[in-house]
């Protein structure tokens, strides 16, 4: 039984690594720290097997467990005090617009770790307000407010004529 559900595990974690990988980036906008936050996320689902096994939404589950991890690694000590500025090496997909693409990527690098979070399961995970709430573990009225505030922050940096602003050109 055992070796069947580590197998179960396997192929799961394997079939959505990317996934958590891409989720963990938007998050943390770091690809190394992203490693570090599926690592820490992938561990703490194997504790958690069983019951994860028996969730409605897998997806959403694992989802949830690696946002707590990134909103509570932001609160600790070490969070605030080491911030590592990073080089992202990665090859870009073609998009009709690489350099729009770029600017919200660093617009949202500058919106605070809750209202990032917010924003990445809001519109690149797509969920509702009462899934996102469910996620963070917060009221609907909190999810919105973050939404707002984030949206707010990313109008600001995506703002050419807004003083004070540094954009990379």
């Amino acid at each position: 039984m055992s070796e069947r559900r580590d197998t179960e595990y396997v192929e799961y974690v394997s079939s959505r690594l990317s996934w958590l990988r891409r989720v963990a980036f938007l998050l943390c906008q770091d690809w190394h720290t992203a490693d570090d936050l599926v690592q820490a996320t992938v561990t703490r689902l194997f504790t958690r097997w069983p019951r994860a096994q028996r969730a409605d939404n897998l997806d959403a589950y694992v989802r949830t467990i690696l946002v707590r991890i990134f909103i509570g690694e932001r609160r600790s000590g070490w969070g605030k005090r080491v911030v590592l500025p990073g080089f992202t090496p990665e090859s870009y997909a073609h998009v009709a617009d690489r350099d729009a693409v770029l600017d919200v990527r660093d617009a949202l690098a500058t919106v605070p770790p809750r209202q990032r979070a917010t924003l990445v399961l809001r519109f690149y995970c797509d969920l509702d307000v009462e899934q996102v709430a469910a996620a963070l573990d917060c009221s609907a009225g909190t999810v919105k407010s973050q939404t707002a505030k984030g949206l707010a922050a990313m109008r600001r940096a995506l703002d050419p004529s807004e003083p004070g602003i540094r954009r990379g050109i």
